[in-house]
């Protein structure tokens, strides 16, 4: 039987929002910063790229892992632990050299791994009535994290230096797992075993796979955007540094504005499918605008940034409202995520490789458009394929 919590359901919202905040912020921390770890620890680029590739890899390993012990442990169990490993890899990435800065990071990549299958069961079992609008604001606070951490870690680094700027940031998972605490004080949230034995169905249902490729063109596309977009608009454009790196805050910051906008638009009855066809366009708009008219590339961003983050929220909330029941709202999510951020992990690298051979970007522009394309026409196949999941007996 689901928990029964004493906590109010706006103690239950803020848990989720502040936890979103861990979810994202200790990577994006590390990009402001890249130069003077790099120098700090004798890094070589290779040595760079593991500290900001291996959290996304563990994302796309370890996926069915935390989906075991979500069915085993529950979702109260789970956050918590996760939020002290992310605190606990968060201070073991700045206290020493390259080792620790590698394990901490690893740490960091598998409580970020948990919190990821974890969020949207607990969505699907909480906040059953409001699930488009709880996973937009979820997907809110997972980009407002990242633009946290990418507008303040530099100034604080400047300040205090890179260790404790980095360190820093492990106050969000002290006063997330407080909070978390509080509104969930129960440990008793394992999923039923008639649940877990119901939930294999996901495999054999369709909108499963088709929701798996369209994830995976989403995060192929976050992630090479977000690695390559500063250096495109710098080879490009001529932008300095620092405006190129303003337009990933840009892309990151609209993140947030689709992540809200999306279940406002649902509240207005306005057919889903047309939702999902308007995010791909707005998404298109960035490899497109790109190629033909680049000196318009803070619009594109902003289109972009809002499709990314109202897709996120368009995927998740199909995958909470459509699973049937906590264990197969575990398994689907674990499946779709597993197959998506193996996608995420390798979009930065196949740009790369592309640019390389191509000595210029737009051939990786043109990567980036086939993958939102293969996202628009997967979503609309997983639209059209949803059906209600068989209520376990």
């Amino acid at each position: 039987m689901t928990t029964v919590r004493s906590a109010s359901r706006g103690l239950l919202l803020a848990a989720v929002l502040l936890y979103a905040l861990n979810l994202r912020a200790p990577i994006t921390a590390l990009a402001p910063v890249v130069g003077d770890v790099r120098a700090d620890l004798g890094l070589s680029a290779a040595g760079v790229g593991l500290l900001t590739g291996v959290p996304v890899l563990c994302f796309a390993l370890l996926t069915p892992l935390m989906a075991v012990l979500l069915g085993r442990l529950g979702t109260s169990r789970v956050v918590a632990a996760s939020l002290v490993t992310v605190l606990v890899g968060t201070l073991l990435r700045s206290s020493g050299g390259f080792g620790l800065a590698l394990a901490g990071t690893v740490l960091i990549g598998v409580a970020i791994t948990a919190g990821n299958v974890a969020v949207p069961v607990v969505i699907g079992r909480d906040f059953p009535s409001s699930v488009a609008r709880v996973t937009g604001l979820y997907t809110a606070g997972l980009n407002g994290g990242a633009v946290l951490t990418t507008v303040f870690t530099a100034p604080l680094a400047a300040a205090i230096g890179w260790r404790w700027a980095l360190a820093s940031w492990g106050l969000l998972a002290i006063v997330a797992l407080v909070v978390w605490r509080r509104a969930y004080p129960r440990r008793d949230d394992v999923a039923p075993p008639v649940l877990a034995a119901s939930g294999g169905s996901v495999w054999r249902r369709p909108v499963t796979w088709f929701l798996a490729v369209a994830f995976a063109g989403q995060a192929f596309g976050y992630y090479a955007v977000s690695a390559w977009l500063p250096s495109i608009l710098h080879d490009t454009l001529g932008l300095a540094p620092t405006g190129a790196g303003g337009a990933a805050a840009l892309f990151q910051l609209f993140g947030m504005v689709g992540g809200v906008a999306v279940p406002l638009v649902l509240a207005r009855r306005v057919p889903l499918p047309f939702v999902s066809a308007g995010i791909a366009l707005f998404w298109l708009a960035l490899p497109l605008g790109l190629l033909v008219a680049p000196s318009w590339w803070a619009v594109w961003c902003v289109c972009a940034g809002a499709a990314q983050g109202g897709n996120f929220t368009v995927i998740f909330t199909v995958i909470a409202s459509s699973a049937g029941s906590q264990a197969a709202a575990r398994r689907m999510s674990a499946t779709v995520q597993s197959v998506g951020y193996t996608a995420g992990a390798l979009g930065p690298s196949v740009l790369g490789a592309v640019h390389t051979a191509s000595n210029g970007w737009s051939g990786p522009l043109a990567v980036v458009l086939v993958a939102v394309v293969t996202m628009a026409s997967a979503s609309g196949l997983a639209l059209r394929s949803v059906r209600p999941a068989p209520t376990p007996a």
